[in-house]
């Protein structure tokens, strides 16, 4: 049996989403500050959920670690994204270990319902990828940024945004799966039962009379018989 479309369209988008996630949350570019006063023009300073770098634009001279004075790590949509995005990569690796038991790669017959389980691994760990992304770009203009400052989307919130669709449409894909689970079923309930073959069952035995009324005539005696019929009913 060839492995269903379905299950392929899962495990190769589910990875690439775990790769864009995956760097998306390590790479400090969600967003990007520059024009900034009492700073030369080509500074621009580099924000993430993990660290702030400044970097000159015309000699690619980068400094990571740089200090946090408006308090831009202590904002909330800082702090979810920081204990959201962690969650989804385990979440989303965890769910391709489910995926790949589930799907058919060294056997005959694909697990349905295990990779069904596995896409609903995957798509709860792209929304829990989405989520931060979402509110960290709605938030974008409020976190605190140097007045009179120009601020921009970074490359990491939208490979942030990119991985977190990529897994919701493989675990959408994978949990389709389930469906297959459910023609099994309604097949199983729709098969009629098989009819029972000739003589498997016992048949019914007739009834037979233990007593010999016949003793008496072949013994030469001529009473009558008190039984109701001579003869086996």
């Amino acid at each position: 049996m060839r492995t269903p479309a379905v299950m392929i369209v899962g495990l190769v988008l589910c990875p690439c989403g775990l790769l864009l996630t995956f760097t998306g949350t390590l790479a400090p570019n969600w967003r990007q500050v520059s024009r900034i006063p009492d700073q030369p023009t080509d500074v621009v300073l580099e924000q993430g959920i993990w660290d702030v770098c400044s970097e000159r634009q015309s000699s690619h001279v980068r400094h990571c670690g740089q200090a946090d004075e408006l308090g831009y790590f202590e904002q909330m949509a800082v702090q979810v994204a920081r204990g959201l995005m962690p969650a989804s990569l385990v979440l989303t690796l965890l769910g391709l270990v489910v995926a790949a038991l589930g799907v058919r790669c060294w056997r005959q017959e694909p697990q349905h319902a295990l990779a069904g389980v596995a896409g609903l691994m995957l798509l709860l760990s792209g929304l829990l990828s989405l989520i931060p992304t979402s509110w960290y770009t709605h938030e974008l203009w409020a976190l605190p940024a140097p007045a009179s400052s120009t601020l921009a989307v970074g490359y990491s919130l939208v490979l942030s945004y990119l991985g977190s669709c990529l897994e919701i449409l493989g675990g959408l894909a994978l949990a389709l799966s389930f469906h297959h689970c459910c023609q099994e079923r309604r097949a199983l309930k729709s098969t009629p039962s098989p009819m029972p073959a000739p003589g498997s069952h016992a048949t019914a035995r007739a009834y037979h009379n233990p007593a010999d009324v016949l003793q008496d005539e072949r013994d030469g005696r001529r009473w009558r018989s008190t039984l109701p019929c001579d003869s086996d009913l």
